[in-house]
């Protein structure tokens, strides 16, 4: 097997810049634009906060069903083929709930784009451990993290004006729109993506050949379980804290919907740097020292949105959630890597998603549930907000030892030189 057919190492930088794409898609357009469509969507079809809630739900659950597989497969048939059937998935599920007439097709289309986005979102960050090496792995999944805040920055005010100029039906188009750029990505993506380098990342020498992996090591190790247990609060806290955000703002203070998509248009943009920023960190103090801090400043973000809806109180929660957004995803995918090697480390990062998806489904229901038994949105940010908390409180309590700045010897554990071993 010649294992020196891959791109060498300048092609790592148009991989990269698509992953960027890929996670814009399939997070920034198929999942979050939920958001900004939801009063509108809400109203349309009449639901309850619950149910409003239990659509958010059915897209993280479809995500966390891929998640557990997704990574598995893109190691077993390579990232570039599922990633292109993900986006076209994401896709699909979003049209199907633009035609929505009921709460069940809202349902199954929500369903179908989690899958589609975990099929390509889990792969797009695994794969970054494949072209980059061991210290320049942070920042480089904490850019690809960044197409998330794209997504974001586009959404606030697109979504709002189509909603404006097109009434009723606006929503309906809302989601054709934004599903006909996930199509172009998707074939961006299969364009120029490529499954493997022709080099180590490491010391830019020889591709390794490929291993199989233990995969009992990944699957029962209670390190990746004490991790899957802190993912899982993270996506519950943020996702309950993301759904309603436009919706606390115009029912429960009083916003206009232009002027919630604006500030949640402020918070795509704070969240540009986010990945920039953790990615470094992650690098110099360390994986768990950094994910501490991006759950403790979120935990303090959610209470200050649950206690205050003021413009300066929102514009500081808004600021503070953007600047640490997608910054526990970007470093788990790095630790994926760090653990067992970039060979599996979509693998074991698609296993951490599940988790992950387990709390991103959990968190609107129960927040929804919330809402309609409160009068206000406030206990559910309230419970985000200590759920947060928690998870800074158990991620803490990890024995840790994965190396940061320094290689590490080789592991026996089939992991590259520089890798850290999984025990």
């Amino acid at each position: 097997m010649d294992t020196n057919a891959g791109p060498g190492p300048r092609y790592r930088w148009p991989i990269l810049s698509v992953s960027v794409l890929i996670v814009f898609a399939a997070l920034g357009l198929s999942r979050f634009s939920y958001t900004s469509i939801l009063p509108s969507m809400k109203d349309a079809l009449d639901l309850s906060n619950t149910q409003a809630g239990g659509l958010a739900t059915a897209n993280l659950a479809g995500y966390m069903a891929m998640g557990i597989v997704g990574g598995a497969l893109a190691s077993r048939f390579g990232p570039r083929r599922i990633i292109t059937v993900g986006l076209l998935l994401a896709c699909l599920g979003m049209v199907v709930t633009g035609f929505a007439t009921d709460y069940g097709m809202a349902f199954g289309g929500r369903f179908v784009s989690g899958i589609g986005a975990a099929a390509s979102n889990v792969p797009a960050h695994g794969m970054i451990g494949l072209w980059f090496s061991q210290r320049r792995r942070g920042i480089a999944t904490g850019t690809t993290a960044t197409g998330a805040s794209i997504g974001l920055v586009a959404v606030g005010p697109l979504v709002p004006f189509i909603i404006r100029t097109y009434g009723e039906s606006g929503w309906r188009l809302a989601w054709f729109i934004l599903a006909a750029v996930v199509a172009v990505v998707a074939v961006i993506s299969y364009a120029v993506m490529r499954d493997k380098p022709g080099y180590r990342p490491e010391d830019h020498g020889p591709a390794p050949v490929r291993q199989r992996g233990d995969w009992r090591r990944i699957y029962l190790s209670g390190k990746v379980w004490h991790l899957g247990a802190v993912y899982f609060m993270f996506g519950f806290a943020y996702m309950a804290y993301m759904t309603f955000f436009v919706q606390r703002l115009k029912t429960d203070a009083g916003y206009t919907a232009e002027s919630a998509g604006r500030m949640f248009m402020i918070l795509g943009l704070a969240s540009l740097a986010c990945g920039f920023i953790w990615g470094f960190v992650a690098d110099w103090i360390g994986r768990k020292q950094a994910m501490v801090t991006i759950l403790a400043v979120q935990a303090v973000a959610y209470a200050i949105f649950a206690l205050w809806t003021g413009t300066t109180a929102v514009l500081i929660s808004a600021v503070m959630f953007g600047l640490t957004a997608w910054g526990i995803p970007a470093i788990m995918a790095v630790v994926s890597a760090d653990l067992v090697g970039p060979q599996m480390a979509a693998a074991v990062y698609g296993f951490l998603t599940a988790f992950h998806g387990f709390g991103q489904a959990a968190g609107p229901y129960v927040a929804g549930k919330l809402a309609d038994i409160m009068p206000t949105f406030r206990t559910s940010y309230l419970m985000a907000a200590g759920v947060a908390l928690l998870g800074a409180i158990v991620l803490s309590l990890l024995r840790w030892a994965v190396p940061v700045r320094k290689p590490a010897p080789a592991p026996s554990y089939m992991a590259a030189p520089g890798e850290a071993r999984l025990d």
